[in-house]
């Protein structure tokens, strides 16, 4: 049985933007985060699959950033630096691939993501990114909400700490989807 129809598949890359780049990432480093990426959008590319790049973003204040009560400490952002939201260059985006911003960790929340996926015929997505626990569930569960096939790229993403990582792995990942190394997803898309 085929793990999924490359041609309407997409990859949803997840925060593959420069301040990622020096993210703390267990157990996979940051840097072969990225290159695994890269390699399943160039997969899906050649296999006529469609990869999205979600990337966070604000507005220059963070206004429209989320302002939660929170009984733990939250996510605090490192200092801002110029173009910190920028795609990496690694991702060979061409202008024909959609960008998603996300103010959320659910990349399906207040963005087009759905629509851009039914636009294209997608009906499987394949799940990479940094952080595992937070923009990778958070979209993945809207994934599995709207509908869609889901496969985790497993050693295309991670957190910020290695039980973090393995928490939604293990605990959460079965039970919306599949979970798959790059090389068998690469695999997949040449079928």
């Amino acid at each position: 049985m085929k793990l999924f129809d490359p041609q309407a598949s997409a990859l949803i890359a997840i925060d593959m933007q420069r301040s990622v780049a020096s993210h703390d990432a267990a157990p996979h480093s940051a840097a072969d985060v990225i290159a695994r990426i890269a390699l399943l959008a160039d997969a899906a590319r050649q296999a006529g699959g469609l990869p999205v790049f979600v990337r966070t973003s604000f507005l220059p204040d963070e206004s429209d950033a989320p302002n939660r009560v929170l009984d733990g400490p939250g996510l605090k952002p490192a200092a801002r630096v110029p173009g910190w939201d920028e795609l990496l260059p690694d991702m060979k985006r061409r202008a024909t691939e959609p960008v998603i911003i996300k103010r959320s960790f659910n990349a399906f929340y207040g963005s087009d993501l759905d629509l851009q996926l039914r636009r294209h015929g997608i009906r499987s997505v394949i799940m990479a990114g940094i952080s595992t626990n937070f923009g990778v569930e958070g979209t993945a569960r809207g994934a599995y909400d709207h509908g869609y096939t889901i496969i985790f790229a497993g050693d295309a993403m991670a957190a910020s700490t290695t039980v973090m990582h393995e928490a939604s792995l293990n605990n959460i990942f079965p039970y919306i989807g599949r979970i798959r190394s790059t090389g068998q997803i690469v695999d997949a898309f040449s079928q």
